[in-house]
């Protein structure tokens, strides 16, 4: 695809990306909203160079997405993280706002779904995360549940994550996921990651070892056919870097008891409690955060280059 396509609403591939493509070279897709809002300034700027320097020392080319001015882009140059970092205007963007944004001219940090809606569109095939949206706790009462999920129904791609974060209902999310047969793989445990812990306590069906084994598993989905959705491969952070599971749980029920009493509900939760954990575990929920992502780029990138050797 042309850097400077015609097409104002196709995506523009940098030049690195779209060389990598051409020639077979392993890429591996970046989400931008933790760059914009899940990070604070300047060090949202230091950590996704960092990220995008973990794919490539580990042999893959990195393609951080987001919207600029009403292009969606695969692939930025230091100057353009350094906008989607600084900019205090820079939108949250998941699937669906996709649309309104690039005929507003719009721009914006790329969630979950719009970054593997996005890398799908443009052949890349392997993206990685911190941890997928999901079902909200009191689903019975508000039906609130992430985008994420139907999207990664219909897109074929391989995600590499913490889990889902813990303050949603991680068995509702995972019998979602199974209804919507979405194939989840835990690498190296049993057990599905709850995000800031190593393990949720949910048991998942398959367990794969090595990236070989996940790209064996790409290749039987390819070679089956079958309904375009994704492949989860579910990286818990190491027991060392995990958020103390004692603390997690004491902040997290006192967090949701005072949803309650305050009578937040719906959008407002999720932010809500997010906060609670970072400041009530001084930043501590923060660091397990990033040392998931750090573990799930690292091996995103091994799996791109593992899935590109066998080419």
């Amino acid at each position: 695809m042309p850097q400077n396509s015609p097409e104002p609403y196709e995506p523009v591939l940098s030049a690195e990306v779209r060389a990598a493509l051409s020639t077979g070279l392993p890429v591996v897709a970046l989400e931008s909203t933790i760059i914009a809002h899940g990070l604070p300034r300047p060090r949202n700027l230091t950590v996704a160079l960092e990220l995008e320097g973990l794919v490539r020392s580990a042999g893959a080319v990195p393609a951080t997405v987001a919207v600029l001015d009403g292009r969606a882009h695969v692939g930025l140059g230091e100057d353009q993280l350094e906008r989607v970092a600084g900019d205090p205007a820079v939108r949250k963007l998941g699937h669906r706002d996709l649309a309104p944004a690039l005929a507003a001219g719009a721009s914006g940090a790329t969630t979950v779904s719009a970054t593997a809606f996005l890398a799908a569109r443009a052949g890349v095939g392997v993206f990685a995360t911190g941890g997928l949206g999901g079902v909200h706790r009191e689903w019975a009462a508000d039906q609130d549940e992430s985008a994420d999920l139907r999207l990664l129904a219909g897109t074929r791609i391989t995600v590499v994550c913490a889990g889902v974060k813990s303050i949603l209902d991680v068995p509702a999310t995972l019998q979602r996921l199974e209804t919507l047969g979405v194939c989840v793989v835990g690498y190296g445990t049993g057990h599905f990651p709850g995000f800031y812990l190593s393990s949720s306590g949910e048991p998942v069906d398959w367990t794969v070892h090595a990236p070989d084994e996940v790209v064996e598993l790409i290749r039987a989905r390819e070679a089956l056919g079958g309904p375009a959705s994704a492949l989860i491969v579910a990286n818990p952070v190491p027991e060392a870097d995990q958020l103390d599971p004692a603390l997690h749980d004491r902040v997290l029920a006192e967090a949701l008891d005072a949803c309650r009493e305050r009578g937040i509900s719906g959008q407002g939760v999720t932010p809500f409690l997010l906060d609670q954990l970072m400041r009530r575990t001084g930043g501590a929920s923060l660091e397990a955060n990033l040392a998931a992502v750090r573990g799930n780029v690292t091996l995103a990138a091994r799996i791109a280059a593992a899935a590109a050797e066998t080419k």
